[in-house]
């Protein structure tokens, strides 16, 4: 059985998680269950917890969105429906009434919608649509929170009862107050309210005046109030009326009380789901915040990569502030189990570590993270850390001891299933010797098969990580021009501390810093300007890559560009052809139908006719293949585009062509005027005929066998008939 520290959870920052996500919830039920969540080492707990969140998430960018789950608390409830005798106040059963018309409506949006929502569906095990509890404290109880007069015959007939009282009560007051009103033994103000009583408000010196009862007098004495002696009497037995109703009212909810006892378990696991709900939807608004989704889960291999991974606080702290968040690629698996992260001060080594140690705390809670679609995420029994100056004043630790104290625990507890995370590996203590204490420490870890990040600046440590295989070095990158961190993890090398090149820029004297040089082991320092100056050719090389990648990620895009536009103008010259084969077959149809016709005016005669029209459909459809009416249809839609399209082009044409004759144009000469006996024809035919008469701007035009009357504008002149003389 796996365990998650408590120190794991302080140096994480982990409760500061739970406060943004419990700041999302609609409950305070719901929010204090947000702030107690703890990380969870269970497989199919957690694996159903983020499908769960992922689906919630999921609905609030469709249009099936999960209805409002909002409730009120019945902890209360629950513990007096355990005692015996006990009864509910009316706001108890208005509140279990709202809490199962909210679980019915859950329950009925998410049966419908099972194949959207199956991992919430599943909350609804154990609950069905209950509509005997409303029914019940409908039947008793208002809209308004009030007992119905109904609810009892006895309730009824004493809520009769008061009404009419109440009636005489108020007849026989008013009767008093007109008296004495008349006799002017009244003040102005003319009456009162004490103890829920209409009292007469009456001038001092006539209080003896009136019968009745004293009720009390103004400050000043100038006004006694008091009670007619009528209304005393009523108001006496309308109040043992009150007391009879408020009898009759604990009578009937003991009653629904104890109809409710038997609900108790269901009620209980109403509340259940209702307050798992809110949970997974403020989990699900919090994923949606920060950019959270779920990643591939690997619960059968030990693999974790982390692709484009934010730091979840920071990232929410740089929003207000206005700052860009730099992500982090990370990956550890069985070939890298360990990876030594180095590099200046600054650079992001320490939040490197946290944010993959709080990504894993937020997984194993159920909570999804904000990493790229594509990343890997394996779950962990242990997730131990050493992070930041942990010095014990109560047991008069240093920080090296406290460190120590640590390693001895994690030493006790590392194994194949735990996640270790530790800053400035070594730190505190003597430089040589705290790095040989570290080194063996580390190896033991590694012995042990355990996966974690260690950040250091010892040299023997970034040797180790090269020198064993399941091992790797990462670094910080540094920008070697301007000194500056670039927020960027580089794996597969060591970083350098860059010590006396910061040192320099920060405007330390050329003479000290050459004089600490010689004060250290020179091999040491050229191991570091040897890392120094690979990071530098890493970075050069880096840069290339980068611009080499771009010009053939714009070269592909051209190419596929080119390929696209050749396929279009293919496709179209092949449907452009067959659009000209089919036109031609037409003009050939045509002329064969206009020779029929110049036949059949010549001799008249309809046989030949009919024959010849015949024979050229037949043979024309001799030539078609039988297609279905769907096939049909495709073809003609197709060749409907076709048309539209050559339509375009040929009106561009003619429009350019409109354009150049325009600017050749030469004067026409004028139309000859058209006389009778001129032989005349119509621009668009043969046939030649004689005009028999001129009527306004029509022609009678004969062409022997009959005779047509023709607009003159459509008339050519063949040969002008010879003047008489």
């Amino acid at each position: 059985m796996g365990h998650i520290p408590t120190k794991t959870l302080e140096d994480l920052e982990y409760q500061e998680v739970l406060r943004q996500c419990a700041d999302f919830a609609i409950t305070p039920l719901g929010k204090k269950a947000c702030l107690e969540l703890t990380p969870e080492v269970e497989t199919e707990w957690i694996m159903n917890q983020l499908q769960a969140v992922s689906e919630f998430r999921a609905s609030f960018e469709n249009e099936n969105r999960i209805p409002n789950h909002g409730f009120e608390s019945l902890t209360e409830v629950f513990a007096l429906l355990k005692i015996e005798n006990s009864v509910l106040e009316v706001h108890s059963f208005r509140n279990i009434t709202t809490n199962t018309e909210t679980t019915n409506t859950l329950i009925s949006f998410l049966k419908k919608f099972q194949s959207y929502y199956p991992t919430l569906f599943q909350r609804c095990e154990g609950l069905t649509v209950e509509k005997e509890i409303k029914s019940s404290v409908d039947a008793v109880i208002d809209r308004f929170g009030e007992v119905r007069d109904n609810a009892s015959e006895s309730l009824y007939s004493i809520r009769k009862k008061i009404q009419q009282l109440r009636g005489k009560i108020s007849s026989s007051f008013n009767k008093a107050l007109s008296q004495y009103q008349t006799a002017d033994y009244l003040d102005d103000i003319r009456e009162s309210i004490i103890d829920n009583r209409r009292v007469l408000a009456v001038k001092a010196m006539y209080r003896r005046k009136i019968k009745g009862t004293i009720m009390g007098s103004s400050k000043t004495g100038s006004i006694v109030f008091i009670e007619p002696e009528a209304t005393h009497a009523q108001t006496q037995e309308l109040q043992n009326l009150l007391f009879e109703e408020g009898e009759e009212i604990k009578k009937i909810l003991s009653q629904l009380t104890d109809f409710f006892r038997p609900y108790l378990p269901y009620l209980q696991l109403q509340q259940a789901f209702l307050l798992e709900m809110d949970i997974l939807y403020a989990k699900a608004r919090y994923a949606q915040e920060i950019k959270g989704l779920l990643p591939k889960m690997e619960t059968d291999s030990r693999e974790l990569e982390f692709i484009k991974a934010y730091h979840p606080l920071l990232l929410q702290a740089h929003k207000l502030e206005g700052k860009i968040t730099h992500p982090q690629d990370i990956r550890l698996d069985t070939e890298h189990r360990i990876i030594v992260i180095s590099g200046p001060n600054a650079g992001g080594k320490s939040i490197t570590l946290k944010t993959v140690g709080l990504l894993q705390l937020m997984l194993q809670s159920g909570m999804l993270i904000p990493v790229h679609e594509r990343s890997k995420a394996c779950l962990f029994n242990r997730i131990l850390t050493d992070i930041g100056d942990n010095q014990s004043i109560e047991n008069h630790l240093s920080t090296y001891s406290y460190r120590l104290k640590n390693m001895k625990y994690f030493l006790r507890k590392c194994d194949q299933n735990t996640l270790f995370l530790i800053d400035e590996f070594g730190t505190g203590s003597d430089p040589e010797l705290g790095g040989a204490l570290a080194e063996v420490i580390l190896e033991d870890f590694y012995e042990r098969n355990a996966y974690g990040l260690i950040t250091t600046h010892y040299s023997n440590l970034k040797v180790l990580a090269t020198e064993l295989p399941a091992m790797m070095n990462a670094n910080m990158q540094f920008d070697n021009r301007t000194l500056e961190p670039v927020f960027k993890l580089i794996l597969g090398e060591a970083g350098s501390s860059f010590t006396f090149e910061v040192a320099q820029k920060n405007g330390l004297p050329f003479n000290l810093i050459n004089r600490a040089k010689k004060k250290i082991e020179r091999g040491k320092v050229r191991f570091d300007a040897t890392i120094a100056k690979l990071q530098k050719e890493r970075s050069q090389m880096q840069k290339t890559g980068q611009s080499l990648k771009e010009k053939e990620s714009k070269a592909a895009q051209e190419s596929d560009r080119m390929a696209e536009m050749n396929t279009k103008l293919q496709t179209k010259l092949v449907s452009y052809q067959e659009l000209f084969d089919q036109n031609q077959r037409m003009i050939v149809l045509g002329n064969k139908v206009n020779d029929i016709a110049e036949r059949f005016f010549e001799n008249n005669k309809k046989r030949p006719l009919i024959s010849e029209l015949l024979k050229l459909v037949e043979g024309e459809n001799a030539k078609r293949k039988r297609k279905t009416a769907a096939v049909a249809k495709k073809e003609r839609e197709k060749k409907k585009q076709l048309n539209e399209e050559v339509a375009k082009e040929i009106e561009v044409v003619r429009k350019e062509k409109k354009k150049k004759a325009k600017q050749k144009e030469v004067p026409s000469k004028p139309k000859p005027k058209l006389h009778v006996g001129d032989r005349v024809r119509m621009y668009d035919g043969r046939s030649v005929g004689s005009i028999d008469s001129i009527e306004k701007n029509k022609a009678i035009v004969n062409y022997g066998i009959f005779t047509t009357q023709v607009n003159l504008e459509l008339l050519e002149l063949v040969e002008a008939v010879k003047s008489k003389k």
